[in-house]
């Protein structure tokens, strides 16, 4: 399946707007606000910040609610920080210790989040009401952007 979002462009988009940012807050919400827009396949779209030792809280994100805290020993988010890879998830009701936040979520991707130092300060998750809704091409757009954005910290 090719993918829906050209990530080139939101690429562009997303330096242009971060250009010259660093306050990390400032920096996800306008991550969250861009690709949120940029597919509809995309229900929720957020970061989960590490605040204390193996823990996840919420940080900015487009949607309905979601969880306030996730250990990373629990679900999809938790796997992407303490593992740092990428979590492409066809089926979350198929994900031993899925988290669900909403009933209406299908199939999720989580993404790790590094700094320059190359330390994991959250991780980007995206869910969808479809199935199977998230390929590889979106994990590499979306790696690229992150890497670009949060690397410069």
């Amino acid at each position: 399946m090719d993918p829906m979002v050209d990530y080139s462009e939101l690429f562009r988009t997303i330096d242009a707007l971060t250009k010259g940012e660093s306050d990390e807050v400032a920096l996800m919400a306008t991550v969250v606000c861009e690709v949120h827009h940029a597919d509809d396949r995309f229900d929720w779209t957020g970061f989960y910040r590490v605040t204390a030792p193996e823990v996840l809280k919420i940080g900015p994100y487009q949607g309905g609610h979601g969880c306030l805290v996730i250990p990373f020993a629990r679900g999809v988010c938790g796997a992407a920080a303490r593992t740092q890879q990428v979590q492409l998830v066809d089926d979350v009701h198929a994900f031993a210790d899925h988290i669900a936040c909403s009933s209406s979520t299908l199939s999720e991707i989580v993404l790790p989040v590094f700094n320059g130092a190359g330390d994991v300060i959250g991780v980007f998750d995206i869910d969808s009401d479809r199935p199977a809704a998230f390929t590889q091409d979106d994990a590499d757009g979306l790696t690229a952007i992150l890497t670009h954005v949060f690397g410069r910290l």
